[in-house]
């Protein structure tokens, strides 16, 4: 049985080589092996990596030994480049590729380049997640039907090193509603490692919180309104948020990750931290 209520079960991807964290590799692939023998395992997902990176992964991954790492591949030369760290994944005993994580890179035609990655992808993919990045600027909304045609997920960028990636609450509540609308699955990266919605006082950026997000997507598959979301969304008052969190069921809770599957973050620690202050993690 598991320890980790529903909501949280592999919720947090572990990004820890990437920005602002940039663990070395020689540290972030051992830390993760920590996460995953630790008794919040299960709140941990995949360890995510460039494909640039992933030889080198794997190379640390089997210099630890134990069962291959689930890795998380973010390709970084657009649709071309999917199907080679795909084979090379498939070859090495030493990583279990869990999904691909791609950009769309013209925005000019986002549709189009949607079309490009669903082709190179299905040549490739057997039963891996792939998660599409399509920004929020340009016909991005087209870009999710050509996703929801191949059953294939999207990927919000909530922030970042730079204040113009942080989109803002309505922008977010837009995404959330439209995937729902068109039944596309998501996963967020970057500036969500913290539990409620905040200003970080060194920065002067305001993050979203990834509770926040959680509830917002069950408020959205409830019927709610934009304006609900982006009040859901906006809200940072932790203890009210935790007690909406914990008023949901098992199977709501549930169905909330059927379509919110993970965010990823430099840090383990912070969300497991943030979510233990909320009594929301049972001191895992």
């Amino acid at each position: 049985m598991s320890t980790v209520p529903a909501l949280y079960r592999h919720l947090v991807d572990d990004a820890a080589m990437f920005p602002p964290g940039e663990l070395p590799l020689t540290e972030a692939v051992p830390a993760h092996h920590a996460h995953r023998a630790a008794s919040y395992a299960e709140l941990v997902g995949a360890f995510v990596c460039t494909d640039e990176d992933l030889m080198k992964v794997a190379e640390a991954a089997a210099r630890a030994g134990g069962a291959p790492l689930r890795v998380s591949v973010v390709i970084t030369g657009g649709a071309g480049a999917i199907e080679p760290a795909v084979r090379w994944a498939d070859r090495s005993p030493d990583v279990e590729l869990a999904a691909v994580e791609v950009r769309l890179r013209d925005e000019g035609d986002l549709a189009r380049n949607a079309q490009r990655v669903v082709r190179a992808a299905e040549d490739c993919i057997d039963d891996q997640a792939v998660y599409v990045e399509t920004g929020l600027d340009g016909a991005w909304e087209h870009a999710l039907g050509t996703l929801a045609e191949a059953g294939y997920a999207a990927k919000l960028r909530t922030g970042g090193l730079d204040a113009s990636l942080f989109p803002t609450a309505d922008q977010v509540a837009t995404f959330i509603t439209k995937c729902l609308d068109v039944e596309v699955p998501f996963k967020c990266t970057a500036g969500l490692h913290n539990a409620i919605r905040h200003t970080d006082p060194a920065t002067g950026f305001e993050h979203h919180g990834f509770l926040n997000v959680l509830l917002a997507t069950r408020a959205s598959l409830d019927g709610s309104s934009q304006d609900e979301l982006v009040q859901l969304l906006s809200w940072d008052n932790g203890l009210e948020l935790a007690e909406r969190a914990r008023e949901l069921t098992e199977d709501r809770a549930a169905s909330t990750r059927r379509w919110f599957h993970s965010f990823g973050s430099c840090s383990i620690d912070e969300p497991r931290t943030d979510l233990n202050n909320l009594n929301l993690l049972g001191d895992l």
